[in-house]
């Protein structure tokens, strides 16, 4: 298993490679999207060099927490925010990338402990409009942005998106194109906007052409998600 996992990380960080260097762009940060995966993994590839990791499930995440604490780890969650888990997401987490409502971003800010530097926060868009998916729609942006980033405890860094699945590599470019238009226009109005969380396993080479700084990468790394994990350790 171990092999495995050092090949697909090879191979994956092979493809950030050559795709940042045939756009002349800078290689993102690479996230490895470790929800559903064992602590027992994220170790291995702590071991090659990883060191950012993304969660869902606070519950998850605090379990791997708590088996991995002799890791320097930066933790990122990445799934939607009940305002019941805002405390622990507070405490424990460096990085939140799944923000879409002014509450939240409030919650987050206030609970946020004081020895610990701003947590970093993305704002999760909708770019696609699909009825289906969590955040805030594009027009929204900018007037979220402006009542949260003068906020306690919190930086303000970017923007997120899961666009909808297409075939089309022009049509998935396309909505990349279009979070990267709203991070400029937050740009233009004077925010310190560096973030854009966008590009996973499928189609991270049309989120670097765009101008992705954090890839979220899954499945391509750890193979298909186990249904449960039962031993996260």
């Amino acid at each position: 298993m171990n092999n495995d996992l050092e090949q697909r990380y090879r191979a994956v960080r092979g493809r950030i490679a050559e795709a940042a260097h045939s756009l002349q762009a800078t290689p993102p940060l690479l996230l490895a999207v470790s929800k559903k995966h064992s602590s027992a993994a994220i170790r291995t590839l702590y071991m090659l060099g990883q060191r950012d990791f993304g969660e869902s499930y606070w519950q998850e995440a605090e379990t791997k927490m708590q088996a991995l604490e002799d890791l320097d780890l930066v933790w990122h969650f990445i799934g939607p925010i009940q305002s019941n888990k805002t405390r622990p997401i507070a405490e424990h987490f460096h990085w939140v990338h799944s923000v879409e409502r002014e509450k939240i971003a409030r919650r987050l800010s206030e609970q946020r402990p004081d020895h610990l530097p701003p947590l970093n926060l993305c704002l999760q868009v909708n770019i696609d409009q699909e009825a289906s998916k969590s955040g805030v729609l594009p027009e929204a942006v900018l007037p979220l942005a402006q009542a949260i980033q003068g906020l306690p405890k919190i930086r303000l860094r970017g923007l997120m998106c899961i666009p909808r699945r297409r075939e089309d590599p022009v049509q998935r470019r396309a909505s990349f194109h279009h979070l990267a238009e709203l991070g400029r226009a937050l740009a233009r109005a004077g925010m310190p906007i560096d973030t854009l969380s966008m590009g996973m396993s499928d189609d991270l080479e049309a989120a670097i052409a765009e101008g992705s700084t954090i890839l979220r990468i899954g499945t391509a790394l750890f193979g298909e998600r186990q249904k449960t994990v039962t031993n996260p350790s």
